[in-house]
Formats: C-alpha cells, structure tokens, sequence
C-alpha cells in the first residue's frame, strides 16, 4: 500500500466528510467566494467542520451517563476594513453556501458588522503533530466502562479515607476544512481525548477534594495501567493533602510557583494581553510596549503551537495558517503579539497561526494554543529553600484578569507555608493578587524544571472555549500580594 503525504490525506479526510456527500467540490467553493469577491472586501474564507464526540462518566462506582454527539456545517466570511460580516449554517449544500455568500457580502459592501444564521486553488503548507485518527474508535465501549472502574478500585484501594470518586472520560473526532479568498485550501483531522480523575477524601467531618488527568490528541491507548495510576495517586494526593491544610496567611510576600500547570497564571496575567486584537485596540497593557522591558531579565514566553500530540497543537490554525513557535517576550523584552488574519492586516503584520474559534458558528480570534515560559538554571529545591516566609503554591484552580490593567486574581488549589526553606505545612484559602507586568518584573529565580501541563487546559474569549496549554519552571516571585483566611 503506497500511502499519501499527510497534508493530503488529511485534505482527502476533509473532501469525504465535508464536500462529497453533499455534492460539493472545489468549484462550488470558489463560487461562493467569487460572489463574495464581487464586492469590495479585504478577506473572506469559508470553514467547513465535522466534529464526532463521546463521552463517559463515573459517579457512586458506577458509569452513570454517556453521551455521543455529530455536529458538522459551514461558516462564510467576509471582512472589510475592520468590519465582518459572518453568517453560518448546519445545512452544508451549494444552496446554503451561495445564500451564505450573498449574505456577508451585501452586509459587508453596506459597511454594517453583524452574525446571521442561514436556514436549513493552492494546497496550504502545514504540519504533521499529530495522527490522522478517530479517537472515539480506539477502545470499545465495553473498555472504556472498565477503564473508568478501574480509576474508582484504584483510587479507593489507596486510602480508607476516601470516600467519592469521579471520572470522565472524552474523545472527539474534529475535521476541518478551510478555503480561502486567496484560493488558499486547507485541512486539518485533528483527534483529542482527556481523562479526569476527582476524588473526596473525609477525615472527622472534614471534606477535601483533590484532582487529576490529562490527554491530548492522539487515541485512547495513550491511558495505560501506568499513566491511570499516575493521575489516580496525584488526585488522592491532593485530596489528603488537604485534609490537613490551615487558613493561609495574607499579606505580601515572597510567592514560589511550581512547575507545570501553574503556568495557567502565565496564560491568564500575561498571555490574553498579549493577544493582537486587545493590542490593535489599544486596550492591553502591553499595547505599544514592543522593545520595551516588560519581565525580569531571565523570562523568555513562547505560544508554541507546533508541539507534537499536545493539546493546544494545531497543523493549522482555523483559518489556514500553518501554526508557528512564536516569541512573545525574551529574556524579559517583548518582542511579539499574537495574531489572526484581520488583526494581522490592519497591524502590518503577518499572521502567527493564532486565529481560532470554537466551532463554524463562530468568528475567529486571536487565541493561544501552548503558551510557556523557558527554564533557568537554578534547581527548585534550592528555589524553596530560598524562602524565609512565603508561599510554595503548586497547584491552581480559577482565576481572572482585567486586560486593559493587567491586574489578576487566582486561586491556588494547593500550596504550601513555608519558613526559612522549610515546608511548614499545607494551607488553604490562598489567592494570588497581582499585576501581570509588573508580576513578571518581580522574578528572581527561575527553575531548571520546565514542564508543561498534562493535557488538560481549556480557554474561554468572548463566550468561545477552546483547547490550551499551559507550562513553566518553578520560579520566585518577590513581593506578591497573597489574599488568605488566616
């Protein structure tokens, strides 16, 4: 069997989901695009999906719901000058496409923004991240339910004291296929599956929850007896853990961030300002700071969305463009925003394969896919050590950030009161408060533990959620304002 090169097989993928059982091909899409062209507009795509996906869930020892999903249609886009017009349809048929067509390019030659819905050329360079598979059919059903028991006999043999155990797991088959008013074509295939682990530990009326998983895009042979047992002990870890945690002190102090999923404050109090759409505006405080020291000497930020099987990855974004490893700040000077096509353009510059939406009834955005900070030199022992008093904080639950400020709040899930380099004991209730720039000016020490999370990210903008990463070493930050119980 002589087999393709991947980008056109994954595009082959796409014509047999997306074109063919409706009678479409690429003619009929360079006719919806010529109609749109007919009027003045500086951009224009179409975004075809088919997404396929299940899901299983564990509670009270027993798989208690299951669920299976098939969503495909087609998004029509139109942009002039900063001005979209986009209208989207479930019904994928020429009909449907040319009325779509018609639609975004009369509102766009009336110079009106607005998102409707419909009633019932040259291959794009990208990448290969990731296998070209349906993820939902790498296990039957009859494994899955015995893969979620497995996460309840594993977590309940580990300790008396707990006491409830929840697990999930999901798959999802996501084709898309992107054509462009430049005769641009491109396609994706792109599988992502996650397990979660939560679990309740009680001790003296006292109830603690810890919690664990990971996935990313590749099949569900990837949660082995190793990795189950992994996220099952990190889950009872945690659980246990808090059972013993005191109010957690306020004030300011020295903050040590561990590695990995801490990085998810990164995302938050750094990467959303540096996303071109707030820049363009004006908006973000680190609008026009380009050159300027914006972190300590030290602190290098990627949005890397070409690691392989991660689940922020993309062989291209949804909009065409081949993702890329893009600098955003080096040794603590920015250099980069992120970008999609429109911010791109009236930005004059070129786009970063950061433009994403949720699915084809929504807009595009500027949007991270794995975004990390680099290790230093230093070894996180020695970085705890380093602490007189302060805070060791080695996992987050939610926080938020105000983009024009920089300003940010988060909660720490589990952390540590450490005194003079040694671990005290676990504590509760802390909140990082803070400012993003003026936060990454205050590093001191950065580990030589850089780690990404492990697979299970999720990012909201502007009501559309989409899959990230997040990473970092263990750092220290000086001065941090912890809010506390205590």
């Amino acid at each position: 069997m002589i087999a393709r090169e991947p980008t056109i097989e994954r595009l082959a993928t796409a014509r047999q989901l997306l074109l063919e059982p409706f009678g479409l091909d690429e003619s009929h899409l360079a006719q919806a695009l010529a109609a749109i062209r007919a009027h003045q507009v500086d951009d224009a795509d179409l975004y075809f999906q088919y997404t396929r996906a299940e899901g299983w869930s564990l509670e009270e020892g027993i798989v208690k719901t299951g669920s299976f999903s098939i969503d495909q249609g087609v998004g029509v886009r139109a942009v002039s000058g900063e001005k979209t017009a986009f209208a989207y349809s479930d019904d994928i048929s020429l009909p449907s496409l040319l009325d779509a067509a018609h639609t975004v390019r009369a509102i766009a030659s009336a110079g009106k923004s607005a998102k409707v819905r419909i009633p019932k050329t040259t291959i794009a360079p990208s990448r290969s991240l990731y296998p070209a598979l349906d993820p939902i059919a790498t296990l039957g059903s009859t494994d899955k339910v015995a893969l979620l028991g497995k996460v309840e006999a594993l977590a309940r043999a580990q300790d008396p004291r707990i006491v409830q155990v929840m697990a999930g797991l999901a798959s999802e088959y996501d084709v898309v296929l992107v054509a462009r008013i430049d005769g641009t074509l491109a396609a994706d295939v792109r599988p992502l599956v996650r397990l979660s682990v939560t679990v309740i530990a009680e001790q003296g009326g006292r109830r603690e929850v810890g919690s664990s998983g990971g996935g990313g895009r590749f099949g569900l042979a990837y949660f082995d007896d190793a990795l189950i047992a992994d996220y099952v002990g990190e889950a009872v870890r945690q659980a246990l853990t808090n059972l013993d945690a005191r109010p957690a002190p306020a004030g300011e102090m020295t903050v040590v961030l561990g590695a990995g999923w801490p990085g998810v404050l990164l995302h938050e109090a750094v990467g959303h300002g540096l996303e071109g759409d707030f820049n363009r505006k004006g908006s973000s405080a680190f609008s026009g700071r380009i050159g300027q020291r914006v972190a300590a000497k030290g602190v290098t930020i990627l949005d890397d969305g070409t690691l392989p099987d991660r689940r922020g990855s993309l062989n291209i974004d949804d909009e065409g463009h081949a993702t890329q490893a893009n600098v955003l700040i080096e040794d603590g000077i920015l250099k980069s925003y992120m970008q999609d096509s429109l911010n791109a353009r009236l930005m004059g510059v070129q786009p970063t394969g950061n433009g994403r939406r949720e699915s084809y009834a929504s807009l595009p955005l500027p949007r991270m896919t794995n975004t990390y900070m680099l290790g230093g030199d230093k070894d996180p022992r020695e970085i705890v050590a380093s602490i007189k008093k302060g805070l060791y904080a080695t996992n987050f639950g939610g926080g938020q950030v105000d983009i024009t400020s920089g300003k940010f709040v988060f909660s720490a899930s589990q952390a540590f009161w450490v005194e003079n380099g040694k671990i005290q004991y676990p504590v509760k209730g802390a909140t990082l408060v803070g400012n993003g720039p003026e936060c990454m000016k205050k590093v001191s020490l950065i580990g030589n533990d850089m780690r990404l999370d492990s697979g299970v990210g999720t990012c909201g903008k502007e009501g559309q959620s989409v899959p990230v990463g997040v990473g970092q070493p263990t750092m220290r930050i000086d001065g941090l304002t912890v809010g506390g119980t205590a």
